[in-house]
C-alpha cells in the first residue's frame, strides 16, 4: 500500500489491490458544513467590522493617522522593494499554487477557485467603482470607512483572499506561509500608500474570505472521502488480509456521522485459523465463523466532523458543562476518544464489540476495526422479542459500565446491538466520557430508562432495571427525566407518547415513595428566555419610534382628560372581555384573574408576531399549562377564534345595515376596483390550485388537523348554557369595549360620530388589521381608522390624534405591564 503526495492512499499491486467492496457510488462533490460555518462566520466579522467603525468612527480615524505617520518614517527603498515584491507576489503564489494542483489532477478544485475570484472580483469593482460614485460621501464611504480617500475594500487582494479560501491550502504550511505573506505585503502597501484604511483592508478580508467559503459550499467540493476500496486497503497496515467487504448502514439515510463496513477476512498463509499474524494482532479466532463478516470498519471522514456543529454548540450554551461532551472534536482526537472508549468499555466488563485496531486513511479519514457482532440494532428487533431477559441483559450492561464510570451519553435503541445469540452489546461510543461524574451517569440511566420505556413500556423497563440496579440508583435518575436531558432522538419519539417520562416517574415512586421528584436544572437558560429578550428588544424597536413621534404637549393641552380616562377604562374592559371569551369555551374551569394576566401578556406577545397568531399561541399555552391536553387546548382557542370571526362579520352586516348603504361614508368605505380584481384573481389561482390533487389533499389534511376537534367543543359549549353565556357575552363585550375606547377617544379631542358609524369604522379597520401581516397590524390599523375617520367627516387632525390616542392605550401603552406579566406567568409555569 502506498501514499500519494495529496495522502490519499492507495492499494498496492498484492492481496488487498483487488479486494471487492459492495458499496453505492460516492458523489463527485459535496457540501461540507465546515464550508458553511466558515462562510457564516466571515459574514459575522463582515458585520461586526461594519458596526465597529460605525460606532468608533474617531477610533479608526485616529489609527489610521497613526498607520500613516508611522510609515512616513520608514525607509523608502524598504517600502518600494516591499511593494514590488507584493506586486508581483500576491498573484505569482496562488497561480503558483494552482498550477501545482493541476499537474495533481485536482482541476475541479483550482476552478472552484477561480470562480470565487472572479465573483470576488466582480463585487469589488462594484463597491469601489460604482456605489461610491453612485453616493459619494454616503453611509458606505463616509460612515464605514471613514472618508472618501478610500476605498471601501481592497480589490487588489480580495479576489486573492477569495481564491486562497475555496482552492483549500490545509496541511501545506510552505504555500500557506508565502501566499499569506504576499497578502499581507500588499495589505502593507496599500495602508502606507493611502488606498486602503485599516477598517477596508479588515473588510476585505472578511469579505474574500466569505466569498471563497460561500462558493464552494454553493458549488460543492470535490469528494475528498476515500473510497471503500482504499478504506479496506488501509487493514495491511494492521497486518489483516481482507478478501471482501460491503456498507452496512445506508448512504440514503444520511444520519450516520460515521461510515460503516463488514470485511470477511482470508485466512492468513500458514495459519488457517486466523489467530495471529504474529506481530501481536488480535484478529478473530475463526474468520468467516461468526457470520458473513469478521471485521466491522467504522471510518470517521473528517468533513463529517463539524455535522451537527450547531445543534451541540446550541446544547453547549444551553446546558450546563458537566452535561454535554465537546462540541468539535478533530478527526484525531475522535479516533482517539472512541479507541479509548472501547477499550475502557472492555476492559469495564461490559460486552462490546472487541477493537482490533485503527489506521488513518489518508489525511482526510480515519477507521476504527472492531469485531464484527451479528446481530439487529434495538432499534430493528421486533417488540415481541424483547423479552424481560433481554431487558436484564442490557441492564447488567449498563451496570458495568455505570461500575468503571463510563457515560456513553448515547445510549438510543441504535447504541445496543441484540446478537444472533440473544445477548446485549454496547456500541457506538464515540460520544462516551471515562471517568465521568456522577451526573453525567445519571443522565446516562435517564436516557437507557426512557430508551427501553419507549420499546417495552415504562413498567417493564423500570421493573427490570430495579433488580439489576436497586431502587436507590433509579430514584437518582428521576430529577433527570426531563426532555431536555434526552438525546435528540429520543425527543422526537417522546413526541408521539407524551406521557411516558411521567409513567416512568410514577412507577419509580411506586417502588421508593421518598424519592425527590423535583426537577434538577440542568439548563444554563431556557427558549423561552431568549425569546423574551427577542420579543422585548424588537418591541421597543417598534414602539419607541411611534412614541417619540407623538407630540405629546400638543394632545395634552388639546385632549378631555375625562373621556381620556373614559378611553382607558374601556381599553382596560378588553382584557376582561378577552378572558371571559376564553373561559366560555373551555369545558374545563379557569381562574378569571389569572386569565385576564394571560391576556394581557398576549398584549406584549403581539407586537412580535401578527395580530392573528400571538393572541392564539398564548391562549393555547395557557390552556396546556393548566391541565387541558394539547388536542382540546388548540380545539378551545379555534371555537373562540370562529365564533369571534362570525360574530365579527355579522355585527359589520348589521351596523353596516343600520349606518345606511346610501351614506357617503359607506359608499366611500366600499372596495375599491382594484382590490375586487385582486380578491377575485387570488380566488381563481386558489380554485385552480385545488384542482390539484396533491395540493387539495394537503389544504384538506390542515384544515382537519386546525379545526378537527372545533366542533366538538362548540357542542360541549351548547351544552352548558352557562358556558354558552360566558363565551358569546365575552365575545360581545370585547367589541364593546373596543369601540367605546375609539369613540371616547375620538370625543377627548372634540370630534363626534354616530356610534353607529364608529362601530363600523372600528370592524372594518379591525378586519384589516388582522389580515395585515405585521406586529399587532402596526401600520394597517392605523391607517385604516384615520382614513375611515375622515372620510367619516372627522378633521384630519381630530382623526389622527383620536387615533393616536386609541393604539396608545391599546397597543403601546399594555406592552410593559404586559411584558411584566409574560414574565410572571413564566416563572410560575403558566406559559
Amino acid at each position: 500500500m502506498t501514499q500519494t503526495h495529496d495522502g490519499t492512499v492507495r492499494p498496492r499491486q498484492g492481496a488487498a489491490a483487488g479486494v471487492p467492496v459492495d458499496e453505492p457510488a460516492q458523489p463527485d462533490r459535496i457540501r461540507r458544513p465546515s464550508d458553511a460555518f466558515r462562510f457564516a462566520a466571515s459574514v459575522t466579522g463582515l458585520v461586526a467590522v461594519m458596526l465597529l467603525v460605525s460606532f468608533a468612527q474617531q477610533t479608526t480615524h485616529g489609527l489610521q493617522t497613526d498607520i500613516a505617520e508611522g510609515t512616513a518614517h520608514a525607509p523608502r527603498p524598504l517600502l518600494s522593494l516591499a511593494t514590488l515584491i507584493s506586486s508581483f507576489g500576491v498573484l505569482a503564489a496562488p497561480i503558483a499554487f494552482g498550477i501545482e494542483r493541476l499537474f495533481h489532477k485536482d482541476g475541479t478544485r483550482v476552478a472552484i477557485a477561480l470562480l470565487a475570484a472572479v465573483i470576488a472580483f466582480g463585487i469589488t469593482i462594484g463597491l469601489d467603482d460604482l456605489v461610491v460614485r453612485a453616493a459619494p460621501g454616503g453611509v458606505l464611504d463616509s460612515l464605514i470607512w471613514g472618508g472618501t480617500e478610500t476605498a471601501p475594500v481592497h480589490t487588489d487582494i480580495a479576489p486573492v483572499i477569495a481564491f486562497v479560501s475555496a482552492v483549500g491550502m490545509a496541511g501545506r504550511t510552505r504555500w500557506q506561509a508565502a501566499t499569506w505573506t504576499m497578502i499581507g505585503l500588499a495589505a502593507l502597501t496599500g495602508l502606507t500608500a493611502g488606498y486602503a484604511s485599516v477598517s477596508a483592508l479588515a473588510a476585505t478580508y472578511f469579505l474574500g474570505r466569505a466569498i471563497g467559503h460561500g462558493t464552494l459550499y454553493a458549488v460543492g467540493t470535490p469528494n475528498p472521502r476515500p473510497t471503500g476500496m482504499t478504506v479496506v486497503a488501509a487493514l495491511e497496515r494492521l497486518g489483516l488480509r481482507p478478501k471482501r467487504a460491503a456498507r452496512l448502514d445506508d448512504p440514503a439515510e444520511g444520519a450516520e456521522e460515521t461510515r460503516r463496513y463488514g470485511v470477511a477476512l482470508a485466512p492468513r498463509p500458514g495459519n488457517g485459523d486466523g489467530g495471529g499474524d504474529g506481530h501481536g494482532t488480535r484478529l478473530p479466532a475463526r474468520p468467516g465463523g461468526h457470520g458473513e463478516w469478521d471485521l466491522e470498519l467504522r471510518v470517521l471522514d473528517r468533513d463529517q466532523q463539524t455535522a451537527g456543529l450547531l445543534y451541540r454548540v446550541w446544547r453547549l450554551l444551553r446546558l450546563r458543562s458537566t452535561t454535554t461532551g465537546r462540541a468539535l472534536r478533530s478527526l484525531r482526537r475522535s479516533l482517539e476518544q472512541e479507541s479509548l472508549m472501547a477499550y475502557a468499555v472492555d476492559a469495564a466488563g461490559a460486552r462490546t464489540p472487541r477493537l482490533i485496531g485503527t489506521s488513518e486513511v489518508g489525511t482526510e479519514a480515519a477507521l476504527l476495526a472492531f469485531e464484527h457482532v451479528p446481530g439487529r440494532r434495538l432499534a430493528d428487533v421486533p417488540d415481541e422479542q424483547i423479552t424481560d431477559g433481554l431487558l436484564t441483559d442490557v441492564w447488567r450492561q449498563f451496570r458495568s459500565l455505570q461500575a468503571g464510570r463510563l457515560a456513553h451519553r448515547r445510549l438510543q435503541d441504535e447504541a445496543i446491538v441484540v446478537g444472533d445469540d440473544g445477548r446485549a452489546y454496547i456500541t457506538d461510543l464515540r460520544a462516551g466520557e471515562t471517568a465521568a461524574g456522577d451526573l453525567a451517569l445519571r443522565l446516562d440511566l435517564a436516557q437507557l430508562l426512557t430508551t427501553l420505556a419507549l420499546r417495552a413500556g415504562p413498567e417493564r423497563a423500570v421493573r427490570t432495571a430495579a433488580r439489576v440496579l436497586g431502587e436507590e440508583s433509579l430514584a437518582a435518575a428521576v430529577p433527570l427525566l426531563q426532555r431536555v436531558a434526552l438525546s435528540r432522538t429520543t425527543r422526537t419519539a417522546l413526541r408521539h407518547d407524551r406521557e411516558v417520562l411521567t409513567r416512568i416517574r410514577e412507577q419509580i415512586i411506586r417502588l421508593k415513595p421518598e424519592t425527590e421528584v423535583s426537577p434538577a436544572r440542568l439548563e444554563r437558560f431556557r427558549p423561552r428566555t431568549i425569546f423574551s429578550i427577542v420579543a422585548l428588544s424588537i418591541a421597543a424597536y417598534i414602539v419607541i419610534p411611534q412614541v417619540a413621534s407623538l407630540d405629546v404637549a400638543t394632545m395634552a393641552s388639546a385632549a378631555s382628560w375625562h373621556w381620556a380616562l373614559a378611553a382607558l377604562g374601556a381599553a382596560a374592559l378588553t382584557y376582561v372581555a378577552a378572558a371571559l371569551m376564553l373561559m366560555g369555551f373551555v369545558p374545563e374551569r379557569l381562574p378569571l384573574g389569572r386569565t385576564v394576566l394571560v391576556q394581557v401578556a398576549a398584549s406584549f406577545v403581539k407586537l412580535v408576531a401578527p395580530a392573528a397568531v400571538g393572541g392564539v399561541a398564548v391562549n393555547t399555552r395557557y390552556l396546556q399549562r393548566s391541565g387541558v391536553r394539547p388536542g382540546p387546548a388548540v380545539a378551545s382557542v379555534g371555537a373562540s377564534q370562529l365564533v369571534g370571526l362570525v360574530t365579527h362579520i355579522l355585527l359589520l352586516i348589521l351596523f353596516g345595515f343600520l349606518t345606511g348603504s346610501t351614506t357617503k361614508a359607506t359608499q366611500d368605505l366600499a372596495p375599491s376596483r382594484t382590490i375586487v380584481i385582486v380578491v377575485l384573481s387570488l380566488g381563481l389561482l386558489a380554485g385552480l390550485a385545488l384542482t390539484v390533487p396533491r395540493v387539495r389533499r394537503e389544504v384538506t389534511s390542515r384544515l382537519r388537523s386546525m379545526f378537527s376537534g372545533v366542533v366538538p367543543r362548540l357542542v360541549d359549549v351548547l351544552q352548558t348554557p352557562r358556558k354558552l353565556f360566558t363565551g358569546m357575552g365575552g365575545t360581545l363585550l370585547l367589541t364593546v369595549a373596543f369601540v367605546l375606547c375609539l369613540d371616547a377617544s375620538i370625543r377627548a379631542f372634540g370630534g363626534s360620530l354616530p356610534l353607529t358609524t364608529v362601530v363600523v369604522v372600528f370592524l372594518t379597520a379591525n378586519a384589516v388589521g388582522s389580515a395585515a401581516p405585521t406586529p399587532g397590524g402596526l401600520g394597517a390599523v392605523e391607517g385604516a381608522l384615520t382614513l375611515a375617520l375622515t372620510i367619516s367627516g372627522l378633521t384630519a387632525e381630530t382623526a389622527t390624534s383620536a387615533v393616536l390616542l386609541y393604539r396608545l392605550l391599546t397597543l403601546w401603552l399594555p406592552v410593559l405591564p404586559g411584558w411584566g406579566a409574560f414574565t410572571y406567568l413564566q416563572r410560575r409555569e403558566a406559559l
